[in-house]
């Protein structure tokens, strides 16, 4: 996503001077695909990371390593007088967090993290209708995020699938879900209390599928014609060659078995979270839904708000566009107390994600972004209450507890209880 945007889109105003990374064949690979017609782009291993920094001089670092290593680089980045943009989640535990919190302030320099579904057209309309008090002071929301048999599998075969590496699902997905409550409210999290397991993609699924025979990992398994779960590298072009070709200088295997016992993330969670301006959330998440998307719904003093979104499934880096919404499946609707209930016609836009990833690029890497009164790009403070959510989940305790001096985030304001109702005009807008 970066690499095409500075490479083209944005090319008259930013340049990628440097790459690293810790696998050799995906450095020269990526190092080929920056390169297009331009110079070529000089490559770094991972230990080399402050040499690249010296010998490029660049304004800001952009991360995109396996979670466990964000704090990492972020906090060294800014050490070394860069500006950062990071990928979600910022951090998996809260030490981490709390390194990259108390290094920003330190340091003064930006930290970015980018969380591409505020940008989402349909979730921008949500908060639009929020802001305009059309169902009054929010006071409890449920929210359930469903994800499907091939999208949801995909984080069962990958590095995700151990809490060392990602923190776990909890921290590396639902760090979008708990940052667009934090949003939509305009608050953020003080409690969390959770429960979660893993039942589906575990070895007893497999029994139960017949596949007394499995492997450790697709490319070589014996049961690969009887499996619905099996992933061919060899026939996805940019899987094969991103991780086939490349496994000689990491090891690391892209097509684990989603039924290994190796596995300790869940798959499955339920989090009850309070909030600091005193709304109540009920959340769900399932990562072997029959469908892909997600449902939440407002309840305010003035009426009710639902948002159904249907997304398409993908596997990640088979080369197909992520996050699409399917709009016929997909709704907002408004109840009203004491009024017909009523539907808007959904905010659209082209791109990954719902069409949010050309408007969260366009924040950060545009010369001359336009103002957002939506407030959509998010510092270190939202990355912060985005994971401690997650992070608080798995311990049930409050969020001060575990991370110190945050801040609070930027969040447009939300309206006052006594704020006469909006005229039900919510039917068109601009998405960007």
């Amino acid at each position: 996503m970066y690499t095409h945007a500075l490479t083209e889109t944005y090319a008259g105003s930013a340049q990628i001077v440097g790459l690293c990374d810790n696998n050799q064949g995906r450095l020269r690979l990526a190092a080929e695909y920056a390169r297009g017609t331009g110079p070529d782009i000089p490559t770094y291993p991972a230990e080399s990371f402050d040499r690249m920094i010296a010998d490029t001089t660049p304004d800001c670092v952009i991360v995109t390593t396996k979670d466990c290593w964000h704090d990492h680089y972020i906090c060294r980045a800014m050490e070394l007088g860069c500006d950062t943009i990071t990928e979600k989640p910022m951090a998996t535990d809260h030490h981490k967090c709390q390194r990259i919190i108390d290094t920003q302030r330190n340091t003064g320099k930006k930290c970015t993290v980018t969380f591409n579904y505020r940008y989402a057209p349909p979730s921008t309309q949500v908060k639009d209708l929020l802001m305009s008090g059309v169902i009054g002071d929010v006071l409890s929301l449920e929210f359930n995020w469903l994800l499907d048999t091939s999208h949801g599998a995909d984080y069962f075969r990958r590095w995700h699938r151990n809490k060392a590496n990602s923190g776990s699902l909890l921290v590396h997905k639902a760090t979008h879900h708990f940052d667009l409550v934090n949003w939509w409210l305009s608050d953020v999290p003080e409690s969390v209390f959770a429960i979660g397991h893993r039942k589906f993609y575990t070895p007893k699924t497999a029994q139960r599928f017949g596949l007394a025979n499995r492997s450790e990992r697709c490319l070589d398994c014996p049961e690969s014609g009887n499996c619905r779960f099996y992933l061919d590298l060899r026939a996805h072009q940019h899987m094969r060659r991103l991780y086939l070709d490349n496994e000689e200088y990491d090891g690391y295997f892209r097509d684990r078995c989603v039924f290994s016992d190796l596995i300790d993330i869940e798959d499955s969670m339920n989090a009850v979270v309070s909030y600091r301006g005193g709304p109540k959330m009920a959340y769900s998440f399932n990562a072997f839904s029959p469908w892909e998307g997600f449902l939440v719904c407002f309840n305010g003093t003035r009426g009710r708000l639902e948002h159904k979104e249907v997304e398409t499934s993908y596997t990640s880096g088979d080369g197909t566009t992520p996050h699409q919404v399917i709009h016929e499946h997909s709704y907002i609707r408004v109840f009203p107390h004491f009024k017909q209930a009523y539907s808007v016609d959904l905010w659209t836009a082209e791109g990954g994600h719902g069409g949010g990833d050309p408007l969260l690029l366009d924040d950060i890497l545009s010369p001359d972004p336009k103002p957002d009164k939506y407030l959509r790009l998010a510092d270190q403070r939202s990355g912060a209450y985005s994971i401690l959510t997650g992070i608080a989940a798995g311990q049930s305790i409050t969020i001060s507890d575990l991370v110190q001096n945050i801040g609070l985030p930027d969040y447009p304001p939300m309206p006052s209880p006594d704020a006469p109702i909006s005229p039900n005009d919510h039917t068109a807008g601009d998405p960007s």
